[in-house]
């Protein structure tokens, strides 16, 4: 019978000077453009909060202001939400790379005995970039951390512009929301339901949104 060939481990000891270095460097170049990344996931997110509050303001600053502003804080939140995604994507990238190096390289530099064949599993990640989440992905879970409040605050403010719209002589039922709501020729009922559509696909992505990093346990 042919005996089966142990495994051949790598340490810190088998890696050259320039080899070394160079992960070294990968490393920390990884690093920073996670650094950078989450920087402008925060600044997206900011723009996205002052945005709406500036609008909000605006909009129940005067009665004679348009409720169709809270419209467009909800359209203009959306672009945010698409840049920050397409952000959060590439974040994920870097993520992935250092926790390849630091699950495999560093244990090794320490003298531990990781998988030999890990340089192939971050050779294909250099070739061939990927994001762990899709575009939908990465969207419903930015939805989750931050924009489905900032949206909620939207939605309130919007009812309670529509209320102060209200004359006092007329009763706060829904018909009377529903005319609230209409702009110009566009009817209200059509508004609400486009609003409702709108927030249903914001909820469907939240809840569906999932995270795949090889990785990772569970």
């Amino acid at each position: 019978m042919t005996a089966t060939a142990a495994p051949v481990f790598q340490t810190g000891a088998d890696y050259s000077t320039n080899t070394a270095n160079a992960l070294i460097h990968l490393y920390r170049a990884e690093v920073g453009k996670m650094t950078a990344y989450r920087q402008r996931l925060d600044m997206t997110t900011n723009w996205a909060v002052v945005t709406s509050a500036g609008l909000a303001s605006f909009a129940l600053g005067n009665s004679d202001n348009s409720h169709a502003t809270f419209l467009f804080a909800m359209f203009m939140n959306y672009f945010f939400l698409h840049l920050e995604a397409r952000r959060f994507r590439i974040f994920e990238i870097s993520v992935h790379r250092v926790r390849i190096m630091e699950r495999f390289f560093y244990p090794a530099m320490l003298g531990e005995h990781p998988d030999p064949h890990w340089h192939q599993l971050l050779l294909a990640e250099l070739a061939r970039p990927r994001s762990p989440m899709t575009r939908a992905d990465s969207l419903g879970w930015r939805l989750r951390r931050n924009y489905l409040w900032i949206y909620a605050a939207i939605l309130m403010a919007w009812f309670a512009k529509l209320d102060i719209g209200r004359a006092k002589e007329v009763a706060l039922t829904p018909r009377s929301l529903l005319d609230m709501a209409s702009i110009g020729n566009i009817p209200g009922g059509l508004i609400f339901a486009l609003v409702v559509v709108f927030y249903g696909y914001l909820i469907r992505l939240a809840v569906h949104a999932t995270r795949d990093y090889p990785l990772e346990e569970g």
